[in-house]
């Protein structure tokens, strides 16, 4: 396959190295996406709740989730980028019990997902327009919108408006992390690793809980859509990666802050995402209004990103499931469909992702988390669904570890890209991590 940034033959002068490297900045865009994905209100509510209970002391526990995550990241770009193969080609070669495990997963998980989405990015509106429309009605809203512009655009424009969207929580939360007037000596105290008492589990939960779950194995074809094919792009492609988990991990130190300097101070609760409007009242009566309604829309981009990379992202993901089962049912997927023994079902790159957002699967994904999640915002307690819920999504995060630890160190890997002993580190402690908070999230169910 051709590649398109190959280094030149000859020594490139400073100004072509200057060039180069402007070039580089300007096509960071995937990682943008997979960051303002992977940060949605419950990690708001993590970590401010984090920051409320213990301070500054477990702002290293950011980090090194953050870096367990460039891990993951890395690790499916390498195998789209090396190969030209999808997770999915790596998966079925696995055996074929992956299959099954990802479908049943995907409709559970999207299901679920689809209402919490559609709530979190109701509540910032509908408390920025008081008495305009009933939370459902936003959160049906929301869904809709994010419906039709994933449904009518392709990858290019998503990227854009998620990059203004992660640009806009950003800065909102940078401001408020300065407008609280945080400690800097317990702050940089507290990048130093320490476990206090009764947070083990608080501390796992930073770990793991830093930048997503599903949309992390979405990152390689993110990197597909967005024209990155082959081993030449891999410079680049680690460029965004990196970018994207530096803006999670200030994203996330920042609300540590926030908590950290704003909780103690109230008795504000929150469990979920409707207690983050009782951080809205704290700030409105510690500073002004503004600062209020500046943290509501945060709020509103931080949760609304999230609804749009999932609704296009783990659609993405929904169609390559699809082309790879049997053949009667695999032509829901369009025109990138493969036969259980024919071997990829296609080159990586741009012209296959557009193939699949125009694919009836991709659709069928899109409808399913749209639609059928409406009916659990009339429900009071769906427990069950929940429950569930929460043991699959706890599994996942192991089974994509693992399956990337893998396919990395196969023979099919080009030798030149498969994982070192560093990326087989992170993915073997990523993998112990993620078992032990499943095992919490079995434990502490309630039977």
């Amino acid at each position: 396959m051709q590649d398109a940034t190959h280094e030149p033959a000859s020594t490139p002068s400073p100004e072509e190295g200057r060039t180069a490297r402007r070039a580089r900045w300007r096509s960071v865009g995937p990682g943008l996406v997979v960051a303002a994905t992977g940060i949605g209100a419950g990690d708001l509510v993590a970590t401010l709740v984090v920051g409320g209970r213990f301070g500054y002391t477990l702002l290293w526990a950011v980090v090194v989730g953050c870096v367990i995550r460039i891990a993951f990241a890395e690790g499916a770009a390498r195998w789209h980028l090396a190969t030209g193969r999808t997770l999915f080609d790596g998966w079925r070669s696995l055996g074929s019990w992956t299959l099954p495990y990802f479908g049943f997963y995907a409709l559970l998980w999207g299901f679920v997902y689809g209402a919490t989405a559609m709530s979190a990015s109701a509540l910032p509106l509908a408390a920025l327009f008081p008495g305009v429309a009933d939370l459902k009605v936003w959160g049906v809203g929301t869904a809709l919108l994010g419906l039709a512009f994933v449904w009518c655009n392709r990858y290019r424009a998503v990227e854009r408006l998620l990059t203004v969207l992660i640009g806009t929580m950003f800065v909102v939360v940078l401001v408020l992390a300065v407008r609280v007037v945080p400690d800097a000596g317990a702050a940089f105290a507290g990048l130093w690793p320490t476990v206090p008492d009764g947070s083990v589990v608080y501390t796992l939960g930073v770990v793991g809980g830093v930048g997503g779950t599903i949309t992390m194995a979405a990152y390689g074809y993110w990197v597909n859509a967005k024209g990155w094919d082959g081993p030449g792009w891999m410079r680049v492609m680690r460029l965004d990666n990196a970018t994207a988990y530096v803006t999670t991990a200030a994203f996330t130190v920042a609300m540590i802050i926030v908590g950290a300097e704003l909780l103690h101070a109230t008795q504000a609760t929150l469990d979920n995402s409707r207690g983050l409007l009782d951080v809205g009242d704290e700030l409105e009566r510690r500073f002004d209004p503004f600062t209020a309604k500046l943290f509501l829309v945060g709020f509103f981009a931080t949760s609304f990103s999230s609804l749009v990379g999932v609704w296009h992202g783990v659609s993405l993901l929904f169609s390559d499931y699809v082309a790879h089962l049997p053949r009667r049912v695999a032509l829901l997927g369009g025109g990138v469909t493969a036969g259980p023994d024919e071997g990829p079902s296609n080159g990586a790159g741009e012209v296959a992702s557009g193939a699949r957002e125009r694919s009836p699967a991709f659709r069928f994904y899109l409808l399913w988390l749209t639609f059928p999640p409406i009916t659990l915002l009339f429900l009071d307690r769906p427990f069950a669904l929940i429950i569930g819920y929460g043991v699959l999504g706890a599994l996942f995060l192991p089974f994509l570890a693992g399956t990337l630890l893998v396919l990395l160190n196969r023979r099919e890997m080009p030798a030149t890209w498969r994982s070192g002993p560093l990326s087989n580190t992170m993915l073997v402690l990523a993998a112990l991590l993620f078992v032990v908070l499943c095992v919490e999230q079995i434990r502490t169910l309630p039977w």
